[in-house]
């Protein structure tokens, strides 16, 4: 056994330690398990927040896109950043909302709004379809992490069995407290080891960042700017814009706000958060440093630009410590989207259709989901193939479907009826599903139109859909007119 993988498994057992330590004095209700009583101040909501945005993605596909891609790379830094901005405004609104209703996830909040019980369990489906691939992605990031990180010894699939049932055991015994002692750990790993390469690998192999970039310039003219077509100006401004509204709209990150114990919380993140983007920066520096120096990694191996020239720089003792904090990328989202997804199937689609079930037996109901879909993840973590990657592209436009009729709620005279919003929700999610599995792009569309249109972000026609479907059905003079199905279900 290599000096790497003693390092990451002592990592794995602490996370799990403190993951099963956090419930100690703690009684295990829905409440506490799923938003921490409501008792989380600014350092633990800005790590649960940071600890859901820094994933796998981050650490592989952050400095994956930098090798691949270049210049397009940098909307990832810009809209975390705009989307903080307006969480300062929007998320204190949220908050204090839930705590007057006693809300515990992303539904409860569409259902309190909208008089709906129906348009809660259509919330829960579209958050839950979109997290099983979130979570894969996590899975098989991990199991990249720890196989590249050992050198081979343990084998990707055995990394990601471990994971998940660790992940599992402490999800399951002490919920969202779990996950916040966790992002402690990886929110410090993740940080020293980020800018470590960041800077130590520019100086290391080009004497600096800015002759580093030069380098690139040299040996690859334009590959540090938008392109002229395709991933230009107007992808990068359109994709921006979509996903800073889809941001807060991931049932697992929506769940967290309520863990806060005051609105006061969020109003401190938001002027911290942006500036912690610029640990992002340090990780695309990585993949900058990679492109010359591990040159040819094609398609999907660009992800491995960052522990292929971290293993042919440093000794294995420093390669672990580096996958430890990879490992960690994986279990803190891994755990919240557990739990959120859990919770959410049976407090708000259970529930619903079983309405003589005690919040004891909804909180048992969510705790026995944690492992299902665990191994559900596994299934399509071992067996998804393309249908998963599929999936994956179509997460963050299904969750972004949401947000119409979330912003529009926190309005004093809302103007969108339950009807309205049920409908726009629907058609956004059939037009996603349609443009991402037929592989369709607004140039395909509408070949006609100038090419700046072209290169928009095909989940504009999504947004642009729903948005008009829920304010003509809203508009309809039919507001006092209910669901037949959702009576009877109330």
């Amino acid at each position: 056994m290599n000096a790497a993988l003693v390092i990451i498994f002592a990592f794995l057992l602490f996370s799990l330690y403190l993951g099963v330590q956090a419930r100690k004095g703690k009684d295990m209700n829905l409440e506490q398990w799923t938003v921490g009583g409501r008792g989380f101040g600014t350092i633990f909501v800005f790590l649960l927040m940071a600890g859901e945005i820094y994933t796998t993605f981050t650490f592989l596909g952050g400095s994956g896109w930098a090798y691949g891609k270049g210049g397009p790379t940098f909307y990832i830094i810009a809209y975390g950043c705009l989307a903080y901005v307006l969480s300062y405004w929007m998320l204190p609104k949220v908050w204090k909302y839930a705590k007057e209703h006693k809300l515990m996830s992303q539904s409860d909040f569409f259902v309190s709004k909208y008089n709906s019980p129906l348009l809660g369990v259509l919330v829960s489906l579209v958050g839950v379809i979109a997290l099983i691939p979130y979570l894969v992605l996590q899975l098989k990031g991990l199991g990249i992490i720890v196989s590249e990180a050992s050198y081979g010894t343990i084998s990707s699939t055995a990394a990601i069995w471990i994971g998940v049932l660790a992940v599992t055991v402490y999800v399951t015994i002490s919920g969202i407290h779990g996950s916040a002692w966790t992002a402690v750990v990886k929110d410090i790993m993740i940080l020293v080891v980020a800018i470590f390469l960041g800077l130590y690998l520019p100086f290391h192999y080009y004497g600096g960042i800015q002759p580093m970039f030069e380098a690139i310039e040299q040996a690859k003219p334009g590959f540090l700017a938008l392109p002229d077509k395709g991933m230009s100006v107007s992808w990068f401004i359109s994709t921006v814009l979509l996903t800073v509204l889809g941001f807060y709209m991931w049932p697992h990150t929506f769940g967290s706000i309520y863990s806060a114990k005051s609105a006061n919380v969020f109003r401190k993140n938001a002027m911290i958060l942006p500036i912690y983007q610029l640990v992002l920066l340090f990780v695309f520096f990585v993949g900058f440093a990679a492109i010359l120096q591990i040159p040819h990694l094609e398609g999907s191996d660009a992800d491995l630009a960052l522990l292929r020239l971290s293993i042919q720089t440093f000794d294995p003792w420093v390669v672990g410590l580096i996958g430890a904090a990879g490992l960690l990328t994986a279990m803190v989202p891994g755990s919240m989207i557990l739990m959120t997804a859990s919770t959410l199937l049976a407090k708000n689609v259970y529930k619903v259709f079983s309405p003589s079930a005690t919040d004891e037996q909804v909180a048992k109901l969510a705790k026995y989901l944690v492992p299902v879909i665990a191994f559900i993840s596994l299934y399509f973590t071992f067996r998804g193939g393309n249908t998963i990657v599929a999936l994956l592209l179509m997460g963050y436009s299904l969750v972004t479907q949401l947000f119409p009729s979330f912003v529009l709620s926190l309005m004093k005279n809302n103007f969108v009826t339950k009807q309205g919003a049920f409908a726009g929700i629907i058609a956004g999610v059939a037009t996603v599903a349609y443009i991402t599995l037929s592989g369709s792009s607004i140039g395909t569309l509408f070949p006609s139109l100038p090419q700046a249109v072209q290169d928009l972000n095909v989940g504009i026609i999504a947004l642009i859909v729903n948005i008009v479907v829920t304010v003509v059905v809203s508009w309809i003079p039919t507001r006092s007119v209910s669901f037949d199905t959702e009576k009877s279900a109330m």
